[in-house]
């Protein structure tokens, strides 16, 4: 890049005073927040990611420095939102991964449910696929989600994709494969959960105790991280 078409300094300077209103922004925010997936929050992530980005990159090209920031590049993100301005319909895919930490806890529960409803015959919660039949159909997703250690599962990953659509599908249209005709401009927003990003917590909390003088590179970077890397799916 030539000299003339490189930022000045006081574009860097006011582009680092974009992120601190921006971190200002996003912490009260939070402080604030209303729910799991306040739209405050959500917007505010927005506005602190994109301001870090526009410093990272000015300061690159005056200084040829770089941030501890990770932002989460195109290839990471959903494409542009292509969907109806005005939705009349939309649709929510929601996946949620399980282990089946405690097969005996499953099984007991299982077996509940069958003397509660008085079943006859061979009994379903004698496996554990019967156990998980029985309890998918006795409990909603949403109360096995918040009750999980109770049945014996482990939470994995999950995520939850919001799409618009111009008219409701017909009937009975995409059961068979409900996931396959997804497009990905027509997502509104998705949120992930994942014990990725606590990993990548824990790594900067290991590395402020190592050497000194690295501390508040590696916690900016980290309390960042926990942030910004959801957008990738969070679009928190």
């Amino acid at each position: 890049m030539s000299d003339a078409a490189q930022p000045t300094a006081a574009e860097v300077r006011a582009a680092a005073e974009a992120v601190k209103t921006a971190l200002d922004r996003h912490l009260a925010a939070v402080e604030r927040r209303s729910g799991e997936d306040d739209p405050a929050v959500f917007e505010a992530f927005n506005q602190l990611a994109a301001a870090a980005e526009v410093y990272d990159e000015l300061l690159y090209d005056r200084y040829d420095e770089v941030t501890p920031f990770e932002i989460p590049g195109a290839e990471d993100a959903l494409p542009p939102y292509t969907g109806p301005e005005e939705p009349n319909a939309l649709s929510v895919l929601i996946r949620r991964d399980y282990a089946v930490a405690e097969p005996q806890r499953l099984l007991a529960q299982a077996q509940r449910i069958e003397a509660v409803e008085g079943d006859e015959g061979s009994p379903a919660s004698g496996t554990v696929h019967g156990a998980l039949g029985l309890l998918f159909g006795e409990f909603e997703p949403d109360e096995i989600a918040s009750r999980h250690k109770e049945f014996g599962l482990e939470e994995g990953d999950s995520t939850l994709w919001v799409t618009a659509a111009d008219e409701p599908a017909e009937p009975g249209e995409w059961l068979e494969a409900p996931f396959e005709q997804v497009d990905p401009q027509q997502v509104v927003c998705r949120f992930d959960v994942s014990a990725v990003f606590d990993d990548e917590i824990d790594d900067v909390d290991e590395d402020d105790d190592g050497e000194e003088g690295d501390g508040f590179e590696d916690d900016l970077a980290g309390d960042l991280d926990e942030d910004l890397e959801p957008l990738d799916g969070d679009r928190r």
